[in-house]
């Protein structure tokens, strides 16, 4: 403890020694920092101000750094943009390039372009709401440039067949001259002429695409002898750019079907002559240059396209057009009365032609044409003969011409070559199977052969070209003037049955007479019929066709006349009994068909047998239908019995035979599908029906199940009316049910069998 108290002790002293040295430090330091304090409230007073300037100053410090930073925000958003719009500008670059080239008509160049945009540039920005317009708009603007490219191809079309006459008579001229060259060559050296003429057809074909027009074409100077060439002539851009646009938009064969029927349009036009184009050879010139310069244009087509036009279309143009032109040139050259007119026109036909055969098309029926332009003076003498035909047809009392005595009977055979030996054993009186118009106009061919004659004599051909034109001038008045004549005849509508079987009469006479003007024509020109180049009469097939005509008319009245007798027909449908006897309606009908079968004594077999046949069916068709109509509800068993018995008389009409030649029962066939249906519900054996119906030796075979079920419901409502008003006896009314029932049972199995055969069909 003392060590430590004197521990103490000496630290005390220590610490009171470093107090004391430290003494005078400690008072100026306190000294100092009284002087200190006031400075540091003057320092404390600036810093509080200093701090709240400091602060008012950061104010604009913080909005300016706010704006700073919407600022580098909207940079980025800027960088963005600007990466998207680098992404876009090229659709919108490709956009602008399709409407310039739409503004400046470069269609097909622009559908290449809304390609490249589909395909490639705005899958890539699909998500924008612009490029969404854009796709919506490039259909529109698809069907933009078809309608365009359309309107320039109906221009070029408007073009082309206004100034089609000019391109044709272009045409025409350089045929003409190569024709020439080709003659000149012919007469300088006979052995070369094949070889030039190929040649020249080489040399037409060459030039046969080089024959256009230009819109300056009215321009041009009448006199140039300047070949022109298709450039000089014509643009067929406006073809081929919309070709070129519809086969990139896929409908090329669209626009082929549409150029087609356009043209088709035009070749109509072109075809249809004037009314007064007959008057002047430049009528038929310009009816003939128009033809040509249309199928200047489209031969071509055909050779620079592929697939606008074929060869198969433009034959089947020139086939229309051909048979048109012939039928026009038939019309009008009727109308020549000048023969240098009808010169004139023959030289317009050798030129067209040749023109059209340079090009290809074949112009055979055009040659054949000419021939005909040399008998156009017999023309007037159709028209003449055609009023001759017509008056003694009028004038005819279609029958057989009664012969009192011989000397009547040699007047008739000196006009008509008539040979019957059967008829020539008859005695007088007697009638000739024709009637009085078959002499007559017999001798007016014969006349009309001396009226052409008078004509080719004055020809100066040869006896062997003459007779050619009297055949063919013969030709023309018995296969178009008579014939129709004949068909005009046989249309009329008081002709009647008698009339029709008298004409099928008088053309069998009349064709078996066409010999006899052969050997005529031949006695005339001294030409035998054995010559290789002599022409035969076409009056068989004239008379044919008209004989022809007339039994199907005959067929027609015959039938018509059935109707009638059927709607006559009157039956009672609901009558508890038949009469006994067939109705009168039908009675009256086959006595009206036998009276007219024995009219038909004197047709041929085959013609009378069809004609009963016609009949038979007919009569057995209607007498199905009148069962099955649909507005007859109810049918009595009565009626079943009343429509037996005039079914029978039908049959035993066609047991007659009423028209001679039929093999067997083949007439009574008519009416087999009738009589097996009522056969079935006069016997009333439905069970063997049902159980052999489908075999080929089922007694029924030809009913039909569903019109056995037609006519089973209307007889099964006819019961059930009957059993209403006959309820008086319970017997009765039991067997009624009875009977009811088993026709129920009978209508479901036939329902059936309808059902199956539908399902199966």
């Amino acid at each position: 403890m003392e060590k430590l108290d004197a521990c103490i002790r000496n630290h005390d002293r220590e610490i009171e020694k470093m107090c004391n040295f430290h003494h005078q430090g400690f008072v100026d330091a306190i000294t100092e920092l009284l002087k200190v304090r006031a400075d540091a409230e003057k320092l404390k007073v600036q810093v509080t101000d200093t701090n709240r300037r400091l602060q008012d100053a950061g104010k604009e410090v913080i909005a300016q750094t706010e704006e700073i930073i919407r600022c580098r925000v909207q940079q980025r958003n800027i960088t963005t943009v600007v990466e998207k719009l680098q992404l876009c500008l090229p659709v919108l670059e490709m956009y602008s390039k399709l409407k310039e080239q739409m503004s400046v008509k470069r269609y097909y160049s622009a559908l290449k372009t809304m390609e490249q945009l589909e395909n490639l540039y705005l899958p890539r920005v699909s998500q924008y709401r612009f490029c969404q317009i854009m796709m919506e708009n490039l259909p529109k603007l698809r069907e933009e440039i078809k309608e365009i490219s359309m309107s320039d191809l109906k221009d070029f079309l408007e073009s082309i067949r206004k100034h089609s006459d000019r391109i044709g008579e272009t045409a025409m001229k350089q045929a003409q001259q190569q024709k020439t060259f080709s003659t000149a060559l012919q007469k300088q050296n006979n052995v070369n002429y094949g070889r030039n003429m190929h040649l020249g057809r080489n040399r037409i074909l060459e030039s046969k695409n080089e024959i256009t027009l230009k819109r300056t074409f009215e321009d041009e100077d009448e006199h140039d002898e300047e070949v022109l060439t298709a450039q000089d002539l014509v643009d067929f851009s406006p073809v081929y750019r919309c070709l070129h646009i519809y086969s990139v938009l896929g409908d090329g064969e669209v626009f082929e079907n549409y150029y087609r029927k356009q043209r088709r349009k035009q070749a109509r036009l072109v075809l249809q002559p004037q009314s007064s184009m007959h008057e002047t050879v430049e009528g038929y010139r310009r009816y003939f240059s128009q033809i040509v310069g249309f199928f200047v244009v489209e031969d071509h087509i055909l050779h620079v396209t592929q697939g606008l036009v074929t060869r198969t279309y433009t034959d089947e143009l020139w086939n229309m057009a051909l048979s048109k032109i012939i039928a026009v040139l038939r019309t009008h050259s009727s109308y020549c009365n000048d023969p240098d007119l009808v010169l004139e026109l023959k030289n317009l036909i050798v030129v067209f032609a040749d023109t059209l055969q340079g090009y290809g098309f074949p112009v055979n029926r055009l040659f054949d044409l000419l021939f005909e332009i040399r008998d156009q003076y017999n023309e007037t003498l159709l028209k003449k003969w055609s009023g001759l035909f017509r008056d003694i047809f009028e004038a005819d009392n279609y029958s057989p011409i009664p012969v009192a005595n011989e000397e009547e009977y040699r007047i008739v055979i000196s006009k008509f070559p008539f040979q019957d030996p059967e008829l020539d054993k008859q005695s007088f009186p007697k009638k000739l199977p024709m009637s009085q118009s078959v002499p007559q106009i017999y001798m007016q061919v014969k006349e009309f052969i001396y009226a052409s004659l008078k004509f080719s004599e004055s020809l100066h051909r040869s006896s062997t070209e003459i007779d050619d034109m009297l055949r063919k001038s013969t030709n023309l008045l018995l296969t178009r003037t008579l014939s129709s004549c004949l068909q005009n005849l046989i249309k009329k509508p008081h002709i009647g049955l008698t009339e029709l079987v008298q004409i099928i009469i008088n053309t069998t006479h009349l064709e078996q007479a066409c010999k006899y003007l052969e050997d005529f024509i031949s006695n005339i020109t001294n030409i035998s019929q054995l010559t290789v180049h002599t022409a035969r009469l076409y009056g068989l097939s004239t008379f044919k066709d008209a004989r022809h005509a007339a039994e199907g008319e005959i067929y027609t009245k015959l039938n018509q006349k059935i109707d009638e007798f059927i709607q006559i027909a009157d039956y009672d449908w609901t009558m508890s009994e038949s009469d006994g006897r067939a109705s009168g309606y039908l009675m009256d009908l086959i006595n009206f068909l036998r009276s007219t079968f024995q009219v038909f004594t004197h047709l041929p077999g085959k013609v009378a047998q069809t004609a009963c046949m016609s009949a038979c069916q007919h009569l057995s068709m209607s007498l199905m239908q009148m069962l099955l109509d649909s507005e007859l509800k109810q049918i009595s068993m009565g009626a079943i019995q009343q429509f037996n018995l005039d079914v029978i008389q039908c049959e035993l009409f066609a047991n007659s035979e009423p028209v001679p030649g039929f093999q067997g029962d083949t007439l009574q066939l008519a009416f087999i599908d009738l009589r097996q249906l009522l056969d079935l519900f006069m016997v009333w054996d439905w069970s063997t029906y049902l159980a052999d119906y489908g075999q080929a030796t089922s007694k029924y075979l030809r009913v039909n199940p569903s019109t056995a079920l037609t006519l089973l419901e209307k007889v099964h409502r006819g019961m059930k009316d009957s059993s209403k008003k006959n309820n008086i006896f319970a017997q009765f009314r039991k067997n009624d049910r009875d009977k009811q029932k088993l026709i129920e049972t009978v209508v479901k199995q036939l329902r059936s069998l309808v059902n199956g055969m539908s399902q199966h069909t």
